[in-house]
């Protein structure tokens, strides 16, 4: 007897235990038995059957064309025992062990326990003699000829192995009509079995399901051999691209992505419906247009461009994904590599990096539909929502920077396309005094050996960095790979501060003044250079930061002037004292001073008053002897004069007799705390209010010094434009204030009724101001040569505090000096200009112009790898795409400058809008990432035209930044 097969072997010939997974088998078909072609049948229906292709085998092939002949030649039939020897014992019978790769055939159960009596009888010429092989009860019908459902092994069938199959049939003839069922043998987890049944997937194109295909494949067969079984039954053409999608049983479709995998690995089940689409030809797939409401005219459906003339919709707030596209779709290896589908063959469907190849098959799509000629413009939504599926940053619709997403693509692209499959661990190893081209070639060596792909091919290049020990001098050395150069520009160190100058005397307007002040430089800075355009003391001012009507910062001269914003309102204040006063000193007392004015109460029983702020705070140096309530309501009406007019005497003479009247009411009043403010400043006002410096012991002071209360009059005696209360920095006082709290409340409030403000208080004057002439000086910036940003970058430099390095020799952290140079340069050099400056707590773009090289920017100066001088142009590169980014650093817009691989035409890409340009308007100061392409790669079909034949973009399709259009 034949030995057993393993415990999966009962399995492999049940479907439902086997999850209907499909399994190879090979002609069922009469009229077709020669092995390796494919059977068709057809049914009532437009339904076909379709066999995958099996390994020819010359026993088999034999077998089969037995078959085919219907009536095989048969052999001399040995003895019984010499019979049962070669099928049931030794190497050719049942007890061989299973091989992957092996045909093994199934005989029906009864006939075969026949021909075993027949043989043990001892008898040639029995009545049991069991006749031809019929397998006839194998069979669903005689005319598919599919094997029924849930047969089993040892009850219904047998299996023999090749040289046995071959024998028997030798010996006693198959059937007429009737196919062998071979099956072949295969590996499960490292177990071999017979796969007998096969699972049917049902193929059909997309947009035609009324022709269905059923194909039978194993389960170690790819999808691949599915795909392309797939194209030869509906005769698709070798040019066009194809893609499979499976419809699961939730009834949603899902791509298969990766056809290099096995059924078995891509859970494929019998009966599932498996859709071949072809791409169209602009270069989109019908599935993905019917996600997109089209809106193309008929003239549209027909336009046929020059092929990468093709502008991209802005899906709100993308145009730093547009440019970014626009840069990298023109850079001609690599668009090629994607156009030629040799990208297929290197997607990496496992890499933990990846995205699983979708970003890299999105990218694809997106380069065929735009190299296709077929569109004006393209809406890439579905490579939008690729990314943000995969980054969540670029989530949504806000703006972010092209740089950073050219980041994130290129090595997303890099991680999907990486040809390494399975990573392995490299120690860096430092230079330890060995020549540098040794250690070079090694740090490369080693990245090849986890990284390989075309990006690394197109983009990636090698520097030396070297770090030098302040303490010891150990010195290290390390190569590095890089994808593009971030270079800086060189920095004006100074900056243009505007402030408000606020005079002392009263009936000078405040200034407006442009200051030129060292970028870090500290606030004394500030003031001496405001002195030379008043002519006041730098000790005489005091700088502020005033915002919603109060101090936000009151700033000490020592303070750095980086803490200042650009969109700040500095307010500077003459000044004859200090805010804080030294004891003994004679010195005149500042005093901050805020406006406030009174409003009704909202509620129902109008039990309160509300205050809100207005106008600009003053500091008031306020004489010592002159240091009271009274005094002090003097000094204010005198600051005031410009724009508070002054009662007549007969309006001061109705408030004294209406004091009198009202006296008694008034002392009433006195006894009960003043109206309380807590809680009645605007939200908004209160959340913005900021720390301000200074002063906290002013007010003890003030009280040691004549102000005994916490607010005044304490009685109407006169008429009075205000009223005067202690308050804190944000201009809020309390319903009791002790002279504790007073303590810690050095501001003071003058509150105004609504009906004298009315009168007295000109808003108009009081907002004026004057310009100094010094306004409309703008600080130049010289431009800058490419060069220049690239010296910056191979300069020595100093770590920051922040990102120290670890000495192997002091075994401890320390600012090194840090220099990089040069080694290797890439075929496609990225060179990001660092426009956009971060610090803690100013943000800047630079808008300096910096003049780049059309063609022969030479990189041979600061290459330090050995040359080859008899190839310069390993070191020349030609310019071939520029992102722009115009506007601030908060909003800004993207465009694209590129060359076009096949015409050498510059045009300027603007989201959905494509024109050509003249290569004298592409350098900008809004340059921003420029690709250079090296010269030794590839040469352009045809030479550009001159600049004088190149059509001008009359039309406006370089932007005017005065008037630009941003997000």
């Amino acid at each position: 007897m034949r030995p057993s097969v393993g415990p999966l072997s009962k399995m492999a010939v049940d479907p439902y235990l086997s999850g209907g997974l499909c399994f190879r088998f090979r002609d069922q078909n009469p009229e077709v038995a020669i092995e390796g072609l494919p059977i068709f049948s057809y049914t009532g229906s437009r339904e076909q059957t379709v066999m995958a292709e099996v390994t020819e085998d010359p026993v088999t092939a034999a077998i089969a064309a037995a078959a085919e002949d219907r009536e095989p030649q048969r052999e001399e039939m040995p003895g019984l025992d010499d019979q049962w020897n070669q099928i049931e014992n030794g190497e050719s019978g049942r007890e061989r062990p299973l091989r992957a790769g092996e045909s093994w055939f199934l005989v029906e159960q009864r006939w075969y326990k026949q021909w075993e009596v027949y043989v043990q009888g001892g008898d040639q010429d029995a009545s049991t003699f069991p006749g031809c092989i019929n397998n006839a009860e194998l069979f669903e019908d005689q005319i598919n000829w599919c094997l029924k459902e849930g047969l089993m092994e040892g009850e219904d069938y047998v299996l023999l192995p090749s040289a046995a199959w071959h024998y028997l049939v030798s010996w006693y003839g198959l059937e007429p009509g009737q196919p062998p069922i071979e099956r072949k043998v295969i590996e499960l987890y490292s177990i071999p079995k017979v796969e007998v049944y096969p699972v049917k997937l049902l193929l059909v194109q997309h947009g035609d399901t009324d022709l269905v295909l059923t194909a039978q494949f194993s389960l170690t067969d790819s999808v691949d051999q599915v795909l392309r079984t797939a194209r030869e039954q509906f005769l698709v053409d070798a040019q066009e691209d194809t893609r499979l999608w499976v419809k699961k049983s939730e009834g949603y479709l899902d791509r298969l992505f990766n056809t290099h995998v096995t059924l078995l690995d891509a859970a494929l089940e019998s009966g599932q419906l498996i859709i071949m689409e072809i791409r169209n030809k602009d270069g989109s797939w019908p599935s993905t247009q019917l996600r997109v409401v089209s809106r193309m005219s008929e003239e549209d459906e027909d336009f046929q461009g020059q092929p990468g003339i093709c502008g991209l919709t802005n899906l709100g707030n993308t145009c730093f994904m547009n440019s970014a596209l626009q840069c990298l779709s023109n850079v001609p290896q690599l668009t090629e590599y994607f156009l030629d589908n040799r990208y297929l063959e290197e997607l990496n469907f496992r890499n933990p990096l990846g995205m699983r190849g979708e970003l890299a098959e999105a990218y694809a799509d997106l380069v065929k539909q735009t190299w296709s000629g077929c569109h004006r413009s393209i809406v890439p939504n579905v490579f939008k929502n690729k990314v943000g599926r995969f980054a969540s940053q670029f989530l949504g619709y806000q703006q972010h920077d092209s740089q950073e997403l050219l980041s994130f693509l290129l090595d997303g692209l890099h991680e999907d396309l990486n040809r390494v499959k399975k990573k392995e661990y490299v120690e860096l190893c430092d230079a330890a005094g060995r020549p540098d081209q040794e250690v070079a070639q090694e740090a490369w060596q080693n990245h090849k050996r986890r990284n390989d792909s075309v990006i690394v091919d197109t983009f990636h290049g090698l520097f030396k960095s070297t770090l030098v020990c302040p303490d010891c001098g150990n010195v290290s050395v390390t190569f590095d790979p890089f994808c593009y150069l971030s270079v800086p520009l060189p920095v004006c160190h100074k900056r243009v501060l505007e402030v408000f100058f606020v005079p002392m005397d009263p009936r000078r307007k405040p200034e407006q003044h442009r200051v030129v002040v060292p970028k870090k430089g500290n606030i004394s800075d500030l003031c001496m250079a405001l002195s030379k355009h008043t002519g006041i003391a730098a000790d005489k001012m005091i700088v502020t930061d005033v915002f919603s009507h109060r101090f936000y910062k009151l700033y000490q001269l020592e303070d750095p002037l980086s803490g200042i914003l650009d969109r700040d309102d500095i307010f500077v204040y003459e000044v004859s004292g200090r805010i804080e006063p030294i004891e003994g000193s004679k010195d005149d007392i500042v005093v901050p001073v805020y406006l406030r004015e009174r409003t009704p109460a909202q509620d129902y029983n109008n039990s309160y008053y509300g205050l809100i702020l207005f106008g600009h705070p003053l500091l008031v140096s306020v004489p010592q002897d002159r240091l009271s309530w009274e005094g002090l309501y003097n000094i204010l009406m005198y600051r005031l004069s410009r724009y508070v007019t002054k009662p007549t005497s007969d309006e001061e003479d109705d408030g004294e007799e209406k004091g009198e009247d009202d006296s008694s009411d008034e002392d009433e009043k006195d006894q009960t705390p003043g109206p309380s403010t807590r809680g009645n400043l605007r939200d908004s006002e209160l959340e913005q209010a900021g720390p301000s410096s200074g002063a906290t012991r002013t007010c003890s002071f003030l009280l040691d010094n004549g102000f005994h209360t916490s607010h005044w009059p304490p009685k109407r005696r006169r008429k009075q434009l205000f009223t005067l209360q202690t308050v804190n920095s944000s201009g809020i006082s309390d319903r009791i204030t002790s002279p504790e709290e007073v303590d810690t409340q050095p501001y003071i409030a003058m509150d105004w009724e609504p009906e004298m403000k009315r009168r007295y208080y000109d808003e108009a004057e009081a907002e004026g101001y004057v310009k100094h002439e010094c306004v409309g000086y703008v600080l130049k910036k010289a431009p800058v040569q490419l060069q220049e940003c690239i010296e910056l970058f191979t300069t020595v430099e100093t770590l920051e505090k922040e990102n120290p390095w670890y000495c192997s020799s002091c075994k401890q952290h320390q600012l090194a000096t840090k220099k990089l140079d040069l080694w290797m340069l890439p075929e496609i050099l990225i060179i990001h200009l660092k426009r956009f400056s971060f610090s803690k707590f100013s943000h800047e773009k630079l808008d300096t112009l910096v003049h780049f090289p059309i063609r022969d920017l030479d990189f041979s100066e600061f290459v330090i790898k050995p040359q080859n001088e008899s190839a310069p142009e390993l070191y020349k590169y030609d310019l071939i795409a520029v992102s722009n980014h115009y506007g601030g650093i908060r909003d800004g817009h993207y465009t694209t400058f590129a060359c076009n691989k096949d015409s050498g035409q510059w045009h300027y890409f603007d989201d959905n809008s494509v024109s050509p340009v003249n290569e004298n308007q592409i350098e900008s100061k809004a340059a921003y990432v420029l690709f250079y392409q090296r010269q030794d790669i590839v040469h352009r079909q045809s030479q550009p035209r001159s600049s004088s034949d190149l059509p001008s973009p009359a039309c406006g399709s370089i932007p005017n930044t005065e008037f630009m259009d941003i997000n």
